[in-house]
């Protein structure tokens, strides 16, 4: 690309000359996000019911059959992952510890139950991503936790608190439903029970119900199949750090070249006869440089270590300025880089703020240098220039989630590994045994499907279940237009109900972060309707009104970057302005400055906009 002068003092100050063209580079982006957007949206996705409904089933634990129960207990929480966990964890610091945990998994763990895949493991650093490591004494393995850790760290909470005595594993929810006259909730389950509760928190997550791609003639391939989040290891030899050696005569198919894709793509290469890599849109792929803990920092650490790490990241990673970065990896460098602690260096280097203009500029301009020097990495580990070419992402850092990988790029060198670019069109379809792109076909024993999760879907579809509050209003005609919400833990009509998750709360890098604070924001509520000697706590009308008024305020903030991405999960897949993208009826303020504001709002002590009845 040709030379370019930035235009103003404030980008010469920050970056100096720079040796693209940034208006050719964002019409390279716009054209690229343009072969890739589909009519159909989200909508392209299948739902795992009925026909499809075995990419569903737990291949790692054998169902045991139960007796059905009947029977109160003072809290019900639904899920059992890092959300429900964090949840039990908080409303025992208030003195509920009368718990059953409902779990559509054979066991605790969420996410982590699910995805079992070899090479799986968290993404941030595990010091914050793992909770609770100081309540019960822990120090993760590895800076960045495997999946087997994670799921017997989960267990281990689990443990902790008591939870097994009264968890129903392998259980969903068939139904909720308010009882006025007894003031309590009644919840039943596909194993016959109908148990009842004065509380229920619903910590079910976004990462748990897989989706499929709506490709014509996926019912007609004749081979195996099988969801990453279901791993058939029966099928393929191995565990979850690889050994794959039942695919030594395979020719296997991936689809999807996502977080997942790039963890388990490396394993997959190594063992398989023959891989093909279904390509519909790269990722971004960045140095990920995992290493063992060294004991002897876990030994220096003092007590409160965790909650300072944590507030350290969130901080970073929401563009606000910190004395020290105690992480020190891809994500922290991202955000200090394309976000507002990039914007302050350059006021500083200059003495005054910049305009609006100006710092949009700024930062676009980071994102791009940022992400060419992502693309120059495919060069230097893949060797053919079509296939590092094809690798190259070419859209803004943060309009698809960050990968970061050692062995994912390598795995291209490999001469029974080839990558098939769709140029953005996906597969095109599929027979009794191939998969086709760009008319030619792929001949294959096994496909395997690293599609993700259903997001932007319908809160009950998500759920598998609706909840009818106060006179049998059903939580799917209250939240018809969208999550209807006070702080995103609890509405109005629905007593004692709470959410955790992704509803009108903060999206986080670090989740379990975001779990937590809603979990002690929910305890406290609990706790102060106890002090007061009510028997239900919910959203007041008001208040509920003027926090969804708060949150439509901020609906615009990022509207125009997500629009102009490539489709993913994060925008709608390329359709945000229909609201069922990941960011969807979300808080936009920045992650510290929610949790900051749930702390005054509890600090405060009036409960404003909440009810509190006997």
């Amino acid at each position: 690309m040709a030379n370019v002068t930035p235009k103003t003092d404030a980008i010469q100050a920050y970056f100096g000359n720079i040796d693209f063209d940034p208006e050719a580079l964002r019409a390279k982006y716009l054209a690229e996000r343009d072969k890739r957007i589909r009519d159909d949206g989200i909508d392209q996705y299948i739902d795992v019911g009925d026909d499809f409904a075995t990419y569903a089933e737990d291949p790692y634990t054998p169902i045991t059959p139960r007796q059905a129960i009947a029977e109160h207990t003072e809290m019900i929480i639904i899920g059992g992952g890092f959300g429900g966990l964090l949840m039990a964890a908080r409303a025992h610091e208030v003195g509920v510890t009368d718990i059953r945990m409902i779990e559509t998994g054979g066991d605790f763990g969420g996410t982590w139950y699910w995805n079992r895949y070899p090479g799986a493991m968290c993404d941030v650093e595990s010091y914050c991503y793992l909770p609770l490591l100081e309540e019960l004494n822990y120090i993760p393995k590895h800076r960045y936790s495997f999946a087997p850790e994670i799921l017997e760290h989960s267990r281990n909470i689990a443990r902790h608190f008591n939870l097994y005595d009264k968890a129903c594993l392998h259980t969903s929810v068939t139904d909720i439903r308010w009882q006025e006259g007894e003031q309590h909730w009644l919840v039943e389950t596909n194993r016959g029970d109908r148990l009842t509760a004065d509380f229920i928190a619903m910590a079910t997550g976004p990462l748990s119900r897989p989706k499929l791609p709506g490709i014509p003639g996926i019912k007609d391939f004749q081979g195996h199949t099988f969801h990453t989040s279901r791993w058939d290891y029966d099928y393929t030899g191995g565990d979850a750090s690889g050994g794959l050696v039942n695919l030594r005569d395979k020719r296997v198919g991936i689809i999807g070249t996502g977080a997942t894709a790039v963890q388990c793509i490396p394993h997959l290469g190594e063992w398989a006869k023959q891989l093909y890599i279904f390509q519909r849109t790269p990722s971004s792929i960045d140095v990920r440089g995992n290493r063992p803990t060294d004991m002897e920092w876990a030994k220096s650490l003092k007590p409160g270590w965790q909650a300072e790490r944590m507030a350290n990241f969130t901080s970073l990673v929401s563009g606000l300025e910190q004395p020290h970065d105690l992480i020190q990896d891809g994500w922290t460098d991202i955000y200090t880089n394309l976000t507002g602690s990039a914007a302050a260096k350059a006021e500083h280097k200059l003495g005054r703020k910049l305009g609006g203009a100006e710092r949009a500029q700024l930062l676009e301009l980071a994102d791009h240098i940022k992400m060419n020097s992502v693309r120059d990495r495919v060069d230097a580990f893949v060797s053919d220039p079509r296939t590092a070419e094809a690798l190259k992402p070419w859209y803004r850092q943060l309009c698809k989630r960050p990968c970061f990988h050692d062995e994912y790029l390598d795995t291209f060198s490999r001469e029974s590994v080839q990558l098939v670019d769709s140029e953005g069109l996906g597969v095109e379809r599929v027979t009794e045994d191939a998969a086709w792109v760009n008319g030619q076909a792929y001949p294959v024993d096994v496909l395997i499907f690293a599609t993700g999760f259903e997001v932007g879907t319908a809160y009950h579809r998500r759920a598998g279940y609706d909840i009818a509050g106060e006179r049998n209003l059903r939580l799917s005609e209250h939240w018809q237009d969208g999550p209807r919400t006070l702080h995103g833990v609890v509405s109005h009509g629905f007593p004692n109900c709470f959410y955790l998750g992704f509803t009108q709360g903060v999206v986080t890098v670090n989740v379990p972060h975001a779990l937590n604070e809603q979990a002690k924001h929910i305890a406290y509520m609990i706790g102060e309707m106890k002090r007061q000697g009510a028997k239900t706590v919910a959203a007041s009308e008001q208040g509920e009104a003027d926090y969804l008024a708060e949150v439509q305020a901020h609906a615009h903030l990022g509207a125009r970057f997500y629009a102009e991405c490539t489709p993913g999960y994060y925008n709608g897949e390329g359709h945000p302005n229909e609201e069922r993208g990941f960011f969807s009826h979300m808080h936009n303020m920045g992650a510290m400055e929610f949790f900051a504001k749930l702390e005054a709002w509890r600090q405060a002590g009036d409960s404003a906009g909440i009810e509190y009845l006997s």
